[in-house]
């Protein structure tokens, strides 16, 4: 898979981090415009509006608020069908990317390309589960006046699929790869080890025997 870069764009239009929240889950939109004018307007302090990101049909990407801060991008929550909606403010623990389109457009093949690639970039550096609940369209928290956002044409099966694919260098789930270190560090396993691989009883009890050795040391 081919590399993109990420262009720093800016917007006054955030607020300083989470509020101890981090990201679990991603949204994606339609900008219902197009880009240029769809940066500039979300760089308007007028529009009290933004995105983390911005994807244009070429395959650019922008981001306008770093990911650690909130980007004020979901609006008022109507409606949601969104299990992981919990009564407060979704922007605080949602990272949002906007597709430049119009109602109704599908991606471009290289705007789609580059929509995989900055998902999986925020997916491991944030350690998101790839389900339907954590990557999810506008629509799921404003079910009755963003119901065509991102639209009928984003090609959720497709994205699923490829997030879910076994690639040559596989994604790594973050606390499995924590654990794993955390036990390499300790002596009860060894670099060699690999976080899915199936574990034979005698496996297991060899190392909780080298667990209750060292503590008994």
């Amino acid at each position: 898979m081919r590399d993109f870069i990420v262009e720093w764009a800016g917007t006054p239009n955030f607020s300083n981090g989470r509020k101890g929240r981090k990201p679990i889950v991603i949204v994606d939109h339609i900008t219902t415009g197009l880009y240029p004018g769809t940066l500039h307007w979300m760089q308007n302090p007028t529009a009290k509006a933004s995105a983390h990101y911005l994807v244009t049909k070429t395959g650019l990407i922008f981001q306008m608020v770093k990911d650690e801060d909130t980007a004020w991008a979901n609006g008022v929550v109507n409606k949601p069908n969104w299990p992981l909606y919990d009564g407060t403010n979704p922007n605080r623990y949602t990272l949002t990317i906007e597709h430049e389109g119009l109602a109704g457009d599908a991606l471009t093949e290289e705007q789609y390309q580059a929509s995989l690639w900055l998902h999986k970039k925020l997916i491991q550096k944030w350690h998101i589960a790839v389900t339907e609940d954590t990557i999810i369209g506008h629509y799921r928290i404003d079910g009755v006046n963003r119901v065509n956002c991102p639209g009928p044409n984003f090609p959720w099966k497709r994205l699923f699929e490829d997030l879910n694919a076994n690639e040559a260098e596989p994604l790594v789930v973050g606390w499995k790869e924590e654990i794993m270190q955390q036990a390499t560090e300790a002596g009860l396993i060894t670099s060699a080890h690999q976080a899915d691989e199936p574990a034979p009883k005698w496996f297991v009890l060899a190392v909780v025997l080298n667990a209750l050795k060292r503590i008994e040391n």
